[in-house]
C-alpha cells in the first residue's frame, strides 16, 4: 500500500465520520476510497461497517445529554435495530458482488428523495415531539435491514424515518440516530468478522481517523443551522446515487 493510498484512507475515515454525526452518507466517503485502493466491492461495504464504529461512538458519546432524555424509547429502537440489522448483514454476506452492486444506487436514491420530501411530507397534525409510532418502528427495522446491508446512507433513511413519525428537536433526533447506528455497526461487524470479509489493513488506517471526525462533527452540527444541514444531507445522498449509477 502506497503513501497515498494511506492518505487517502486516513482522510476518507475523518471525513465519512463528520458527515454521518450531521446527518449520514458518510460511508459513500469510505467505501469509495477502499474501491479506489482495490478492495473488492463486499469486502469494502463490510469494511465500511467496522470503520465507521468509532466515528458513531463518539458522536452518540458527545450527544449523551439528548440521549438520556430519550429514556426508555431508546431501548424499543436499539432492540428493532439490532434484530433488523443483524438480517440485513447475514442477507450480504450470502451475495455475490455483481448482485450487491446492482441494488446500491437504488436504494441509496430512494433514501435520499425520502430525506428531501421530510418537511412536506409531515403531517400537520403531528406534535413537535411524540412516541415513535409502531409504523415509525417497523420503517426502523427495514432501515436497520438497509443498514446491516449496506450503510451509505443509513443515517438519511433514518432522520427521515425519526422525523416523519416521532418529530422533535433535530439534535435530539441525531441522537437517537447515531446510537442506533452503533448498534446496527456492530451487530454488521459480528457478522461480518465471522464471515472473513473484513478487510483489516484499510481498517486499521480508517478507525482511528474516524474516532477523530466522529466528534468534530457533532459539533459542527451543533454549530451549522439546519437548513444548511439538510441540503448538505441532500447533497450527499445525490453523489452517492449518481456515482452508483454511473460507476
Amino acid at each position: 500500500m502506497s503513501f497515498f493510498d494511506i492518505v487517502l484512507l486516513f482522510s476518507a475515515g475523518f471525513l465519512s465520520s463528520v458527515v454521518n454525526a450531521i446527518a449520514g452518507g458518510g460511508t459513500f466517503l469510505t467505501f469509495g476510497a477502499m474501491t479506489l485502493v482495490g478492495v473488492p466491492p463486499i469486502m469494502a461495504n463490510a469494511t465500511s461497517s467496522v470503520t465507521q464504529f468509532p466515528g458513531y461512538v463518539t458522536s452518540a458519546l458527545a450527544y449523551r445529554k439528548e440521549i438520556r432524555q430519550a429514556g426508555r424509547e431508546v431501548w424499543v429502537l436499539a432492540g428493532v435495530s439490532f434484530a433488523g440489522s443483524l438480517a440485513g448483514a447475514l442477507i450480504l454476506v450470502s451475495m455475490s458482488n455483481p448482485s450487491f452492486r446492482t441494488l446500491v444506487p437504488w436504494l441509496l436514491l430512494a433514501a435520499t428523495l425520502i430525506f428531501a420530501a421530510g418537511p412536506y411530507l409531515k403531517p400537520k397534525s403531528l406534535h413537535p415531539e411524540q412516541p415513535i409510532s409502531r409504523l415509525g418502528l417497523l420503517a426502523q427495522g427495514v432501515t436497520s435491514i438497509y443498514g446491516g446491508f449496506f450503510g451509505a446512507g443509513m443515517g438519511i433513511m433514518m432522520l427521515a424515518v425519526l422525523g416523519l413519525t416521532k418529530g422533535g428537536d433535530y439534535h435530539k433526533l441525531n441522537a437517537l440516530k447515531n446510537l442506533i447506528a452503533v448498534v446496527i455497526a456492530f451487530v454488521a461487524i459480528l457478522v461480518f468478522s465471522s464471515g472473513g470479509v473484513v478487510a483489516w489493513l484499510p481498517a486499521v488506517i480508517m478507525i482511528p481517523a474516524g474516532a477523530l471526525g466522529g466528534h468534530f462533527g457533532v459539533w459542527a452540527a451543533r454549530r451549522v443551522p439546519q437548513a444548511v444541514i439538510r441540503g448538505v444531507v441532500v447533497a450527499v445522498g445525490l453523489l452517492l446515487s449518481w456515482y452508483y449509477f454511473a460507476f
